[in-house]
């Protein structure tokens, strides 16, 4: 055991640091969402993981994503944050993958040599290909609905997809599921808070939104927290069942 995984090995044990050293996650996108679920997965030990992301820091994500400081702009996300989970890990064997994942990529990044899948993208068509992917490959997978326009943090849920209620992104990412053949076994991250109508912006589609709402510094990084809770608890109970 590392010095550094003194606290964890109290609580998860020393087979279950072994069971996360082993595993291998995939995050895909590095936003406010992801950031924050790749951070506390590589602090909890996880030994494998492959980050995905084409963007790069903008001044407008530093309210809210963990790579975004006035001395990062400009730079790329994955170099960002792959750099602090080395940081945090040194033994951490880490894949960086810079771009935007496309229908056909999707395919071949999501695989059945992963865990678990993280999708902390906002975009509704990746994010579909992301999770179609991951049922085609047999992976388990956690996908991060609409933290845009909230402020409750007790409002933060996880559900199977057929279970979403109250939040648009989700509705339209459920109904778009099942035209796909999919109706179930995907955990979702959503509120249960109707968003703040008047913190909506509309653009003229040149960043390649139509409209988003306001965003504060918490409700992402919650998000992130409970996506990251939920593969590392479910990493630790396939420990704990192996066993038996």
């Amino acid at each position: 055991m590392a010095v550094w995984q003194e606290r964890a090995e109290l609580l998860f044990k020393t087979k279950g640091l072994q069971a996360l050293r082993n595993a291998n996650v995939l995050i895909i996108g590095l936003g406010g969402v992801g950031s924050f679920a790749a951070e506390f997965i590589a602090r909890a030990g996880v030994g494998n993981i492959t980050i995905v992301d084409g963007d790069t820091v903008d001044i407008t994500n530093i309210n809210r994503q963990l790579p975004a400081l006035h001395s990062t702009i400009g730079k790329p996300k994955v170099e960002i944050v792959g750099d602090r989970l080395m940081d945090i890990n040194p033994e951490l064997n880490l894949t960086r993958i810079q771009e935007f994942v496309s229908p056909e990529r999707a395919h071949e990044i999501v695989t059945s040599d992963y865990d678990y899948v993280l999708d902390c993208i906002d975009s509704i068509t990746p994010k579909l290909n992301i999770i179609v992917a991951a049922k085609k490959a047999k992976v388990k997978i956690i996908s991060n609905m609409g933290a845009g326009g909230k402020m409750l943090a007790n409002k933060v849920v996880v559900k199977d997809i057929s279970k979403t209620d109250v939040c648009p992104l989700a509705k339209v990412i459920r109904k778009r599921l099942r035209k796909m053949g999919v109706k179930s076994g995907v955990k979702a991250v959503f509120s249960l808070e109707k968003a703040d109508e008047t913190s909506l912006k509309m653009t003229d589609g040149t960043n390649f939104k139509k409209s988003f709402f306001g965003t504060n510094s918490w409700m992402p990084g919650l998000f992130g927290l409970h996506s990251a809770e939920t593969v590392i608890r479910y990493l630790l109970s396939k420990e704990q069942v192996s066993e038996k």
